[in-house]
């Protein structure tokens, strides 16, 4: 290593080391409410089971890229059946949707705190043939270790935010550490291609598959799901979604759907935060402006006089949009940067989104061009869209037929990145014997 990328891969190692305290003491402050948070805490350092060698490793770092994840893990497991999977993620929701998903066919682990000793651990006890990051995390150490020990390394359905890059260039001497010990980078589009190779990315292994979210498979049976749960919220009643909401954002939504019982009398909410800590504080929030509201966990059923159903369950997003009428995404009504805006598309939902929607800015841009979603500004425009297409059954049906279209037509991603790797080193085959580890 260069002395320059040795004291930069230094000062970045002291840095991480110096907010690991502030790092794990929140994961144990948040598992006063949620005793998720204290499970796998020696996963976070690289502890943990010791696995069957010859892995492939996949990370997706929270709840949408495990979703977004699930056609590649599939076809991983049909292609490389021999091969162990271990899945990891950095967040609770991330690890309950892996284990909802996969259950016991793959190993599902916290991703380690990116420390020298850390990822050694993690590394030796896992013993990775085949390392795939989903989208955009760059981990210097981890990428460091991988590489040493011959690892070979993917990032998959990556993409890079113009900010990202001026970010990125004032580290220009440890990205290109990073990118040396990458195997391949496969893009969403052309545009993120070329701002990994501006920031130093090799252009031979640079490579365009598109976005593996239009792979998504929603599951045998979510449309029939949806429907028995529509019949049991009251099948005639209008009703629309908001999933995936913040705080900040619960507001505006009661505030729109206040508004949209002025015309609608009978209408019905389905209100899923996004993380389930705020189950609570949502309920609170629906006690204190005197909505009548049901708790999803409890399993009653709204009657006439509940306005909304709060979603305190994980992992059934899929069905409740199924069940509604209209799909509000959140994350973009505050600046989160928005939720994906692909699963009501595919389920032939009009969509709505707020303007912050950076997340998935390319396909939210898609959407829109074409007439599969709306752009709403506030709470306002929410109830205004919501008043509009819940009077409009024909207008909801094209909207929706444009979605599933635009889903339908950019499937493909898996199959191509899977082609991509396949010229690596063979699966199949033993693993050299791992060197022995570079700290503790």
């Amino acid at each position: 290593m260069a002395g320059h990328e040795m004291m930069l891969r230094r000062l970045y190692s002291l840095l991480i080391y110096c907010a690991i305290p502030f790092a794990f003491g929140g994961v144990l402050w948040r598992g006063l409410r949620d005793r998720g948070y204290w499970q796998g805490l020696g996963e976070r350092f690289g502890y943990g089971r010791t696995g069957s060698a010859g892995t492939v490793w996949l990370h997706a770092v929270s709840l949408g890229e495990m979703t977004a994840a699930a056609p590649l893990v599939r076809a991983l497991q049909s292609r490389y059946p021999r091969n162990p999977l271990v899945l990891t993620t950095a967040t609770v929701t991330g690890r309950a949707r892996a284990r909802g998903l996969f259950g016991d066919t793959v190993d599902v682990r916290f991703l380690p705190y990116d420390t020298p000793g850390a990822v050694a651990r993690f590394l030796q006890r896992i013993r990775p043939r085949l390392a795939v990051i989903m989208e955009t995390e760059l981990w210097p150490n981890l990428f460091a270790e991988c590489q040493r020990r011959g690892v070979p390394l993917v990032l998959a359905s990556a993409r890079l935010s113009e900010k990202s890059v001026s970010r990125y260039r004032r580290l220009e001497a440890l990205c290109r550490a990073v990118f040396s010990a990458t195997s391949l980078i496969a893009a969403q589009t052309p545009e993120d291609a070329e701002r990994f190779v501006a920031i130093g990315a090799r252009r031979d292994r640079t490579h365009v598959v598109g976005n593996m979210k239009f792979d998504l498979n929603l599951g045998e049976g979510v449309i029939d799901q949806g429907r028995e749960l529509r019949a049991s919220l009251g099948g005639s009643r209008p009703t629309w979604i908001a999933g995936s909401t913040h705080a900040g954002e619960e507001e505006q939504v009661l505030a729109a759907h206040s508004t949209l019982l002025e015309r609608e009398p009978h209408a019905l909410l389905l209100l899923v935060p996004r993380h389930p800590d705020r189950f609570d504080s949502v309920a609170d929030l629906l006690s204190r402006r005197a909505v009548r509201f049901v708790r999803r966990s409890r399993g009653a059923a709204p009657d006439g006089a509940d306005r909304v159903v709060l979603v305190d369950t994980v992992g059934e997003l899929a069905a409740l949009y199924a069940s509604a009428d209209v799909a509000f995404v959140g994350g973009s009504l505050v600046p989160i940067g928005g939720h994906n805006l692909l699963e009501p598309a595919a389920l032939g939902l009009p969509v709505l989104t707020g303007p912050y929607y950076s997340n998935g800015r390319d396909i939210a841009r898609l959407l829109l061009r074409q007439g599969a979603a709306l752009e709403v500004a506030d709470a306002r425009e929410l109830a205004e869209a919501l008043t509009r297409l819940l009077a409009d059954p024909a207008e909801r049906r094209r909207m929706g037929a444009i979605g599933r279209h635009i889903v339908d037509s950019n499937r493909g991603s898996v199959a191509r990145l899977l082609e991509l790797i396949k010229p690596l080193p063979a699966l199949s085959e033993p693993l050299p014997a791992a060197p022995p580890a570079a700290g503790c």
